[in-house]
């Protein structure tokens, strides 16, 4: 008898996806630059990145989104892993579409990859007040697929510019949006990212700021006043009530990613604060639960370079130094590796996380930074730092964006434990231990967030442990 089976791209635990076969193809969104955006819409991109392919390193197809002005931000697949967990199980769906944000624009966009995942197409666009009258939000800004639908983050409330921001929740068939998530939101008022423990009933969200304060760049005014996200927000994912908030101080501006561990028996993650007003440093904090509590402590810090002031823009010249300008972070599937991208300094740590309270930095990389100081790789000069992290699921490939200067780079680490700033060893194709392996302009465009083919290492979430 025909038995039926889930789709092949989701995984029981995480070490089981880092032992699937490796992605042959990365999708990327591309912001348009042109006409501050309003000559043409934005895209989203298919890059190969099968080393053995003939195409190898080159965009492979595209699809343009139907208006201009969108700003895509951070996609994400309609369905992954955690339709297998036991208390939500929906194995029924596939890992088949894309659902891509309109920052500014508030329209979601809905991407089929099959049948050819090179050629992907657009098949719904849930425009602007389909989300504002049945969600109370605007802004989308981040996908995560969950067991029981599709999640979406949104810093804007009903009206555009003010918030509060939150969640709220699309199905996984029809892409209907269910409505706003949050039951009772406590003091929560600025929103930005969010993931969870689905074992432990927990999720954890950070804060950015409303659109007003974020979409015509940052407010000087707001910045020193300390009036950007600092916080963490602690829910109860059944009840869907807040539970606690975990102050950073009001001086760490910009708590952003979260990188939750993979092993679901785990209760800790890592979320970056972008910068400290006192000394312009980046830092790296954990939050964990113990004895029932949630708590967050600071656990790395990345302190600012400094620099002669006419080097510097005119917004750094008065401080004399680089910020690093930490804007995202991710954490291998094996919860070994955490990966650090410095946009301001143009840095690229990694650390080794295995014991998460006491990070080891291994390794760095340089690629670019407001003031280059060599190290840009393959001999190229890169303006602007490393943006956008992805960790392939077996751990042996890194893939990072550059937005401000229209180029994706890929940092290939070769061997299991990959150690940036290792030897200088080639490898076929050009490629060497630590340093960028591919380097691909995308011209006239601004490459933002990385998916990965089958997903990646901060797609998915596992609710059996390894």
């Amino acid at each position: 008898m025909a038995q039926w089976q889930p789709d092949p791209t989701f995984y029981p635990t995480a070490r089981q996806a880092m032992e699937a076969p490796p992605e042959q193809l990365a999708y990327v969104v591309t912001l348009n630059t042109g006409g501050n955006g309003t000559s043409k819409p934005d895209a989203l991109c298919v890059l190969d990145v099968e080393s053995s392919s003939p195409s190898y390193g080159q965009v492979v197809g595209r699809v343009d989104m139907p208006n201009v002005g969108d700003e895509l931000h951070h996609f994400g697949w309609n369905a992954c892993s955690s339709a297998l967990c036991p208390t939500a199980p929906h194995p029924h769906v596939e890992r088949r579409y894309l659902l891509v944000p309109g920052l500014r624009s508030s329209r979601l966009h809905i991407v089929d990859t099959k049948p050819d995942p090179r050629q992907p197409k657009i098949v719904k666009v849930i425009e602007p007040s389909e989300l504002t009258s049945n969600a109370g939000y605007s802004r989308p800004h981040t996908i995560h697929c969950g067991p029981d639908g599709i999640y979406v983050s949104a810093l804007g409330g009903k009206e555009g510019d003010g918030g509060p921001g939150g969640i709220f929740v699309l199905d996984h068939d029809n892409f209907s949006v269910k409505g706003p998530w949050e039951a009772d939101r406590g003091p929560q008022h600025l929103a930005y990212d969010f993931w969870w423990h689905l074992g432990h009933d927990t999720v954890i969200t950070s804060e950015w700021g409303t659109p007003e304060m974020v979409e015509n760049g940052v407010n000087p005014e707001l910045l020193l006043a300390g009036k950007y996200g600092h916080q963490l927000h602690v829910w109860d994912l059944r009840t869907r009530r807040h539970l606690q908030a975990l102050d950073l101080g009001p001086e760490q501006q910009m708590v952003l990613e979260l990188r939750p561990s993979h092993d679901p028996n785990k209760t800790y993650g890592f979320v970056n604060a972008v910068v400290s007003l006192k000394d312009l440093s980046s830092s790296i904090w954990l939050w964990h639960r113990d004895n029932g509590t949630w708590k967050i402590q600071k656990v790395a810090e990345i302190p600012a370079e400094p620099a002669e002031a006419d080097q510097l823009p005119p917004a750094l010249q008065p401080f004399g130094a680089v910020p690093p300008l930490v804007s995202d972070i991710n954490l291998s599937l094996d919860d070994r590796f955490l990966y650090v991208s410095c946009w301001g300094t143009g840095e690229f740590r990694q650390y080794d996380v295995s014991d998460p309270f006491n990070p080891k930095e291994t390794g760095s990389i340089r690629l670019g930074g407001i003031v280059p100081r060599g190290g840009n790789g393959n001999g190229r000069s890169l303006n602007g730092g490393p943006q956008m992290v992805e960790v392939s699921r077996d751990g042996r490939r890194v893939y990072v964006t550059q937005l401000a200067v229209r180029l994706l780079g890929r940092a290939v680490l070769p061997g299991r434990d990959p150690r940036l700033g290792g030897q200088d060893r080639r490898e076929p194709r050009g490629r060497a231990a630590g340093r960028p392996g591919l380097l691909r302009r995308v011209r006239g465009e601004r490459p933002h967030q990385i998916r990965l083919e089958g997903g990646d290492s901060s797609s998915d979430s596992f609710c059996f442990p390894s």
